[in-house]
């Protein structure tokens, strides 16, 4: 090989291929040093990323439909709570009837009861008041006659 000396920058001589070569080198080593795994890295830094979405994706699908599940399970305990509320209000209003018979049934025996006691005063204060009238009635022919009648 022949050197061509030239006083510019640049020369083109043997030390070029070898640069070159030796560049090359370097290039396959760094390459498989650095850029492959950490290539590598990358790719799974992104797969573990859409990993992570795609499970936030089905984790709230999942809450929809829990949410779903739960708001009907509220409305059909709202449902059952309201028919509980309703048959107890009905048991309840039976209950008041029954007892608000009941009471007048006393009520009322209790009103016949006063009457015919009533009734019985009544008889016995009207025989005695005949009685005692008599025996004014008597009392005051005596004093008007003066005499004594015969009794």
């Amino acid at each position: 090989m022949q050197i061509i000396s030239t006083i510019g920058l640049i020369t083109i001589n043997e030390t070029v291929l070898i640069e070159l070569i030796s560049f090359l080198i370097f290039l396959f080593v760094i390459n498989r040093i650095m850029f492959r795994p950490l290539s590598e890295v990358m790719h799974e830094r992104d797969d573990h990323i859409n990993d992570i979405s795609s499970s936030i994706e089905k984790s709230k699908i999942q809450l929809a439909e829990m949410d779903e599940q739960v708001r009907a399970q509220e409305l059909a305990a709202i449902k059952e709570a309201n028919q509980h509320r309703q048959s107890l209000e009905e048991d309840g209003n039976q209950q008041a009837s029954e007892i608000l018979d009941l009471s007048r049934k006393e009520i009322q025996a209790i009103k016949q009861e006063s009457q015919h006691s009533i009734n019985n005063q009544i008889a016995k204060a009207r025989t005695e008041i005949k009685k005692e009238s008599e025996k004014l009635a008597l009392l005051i022919m005596e004093k008007v006659l003066d005499r004594r009648l015969a009794q």
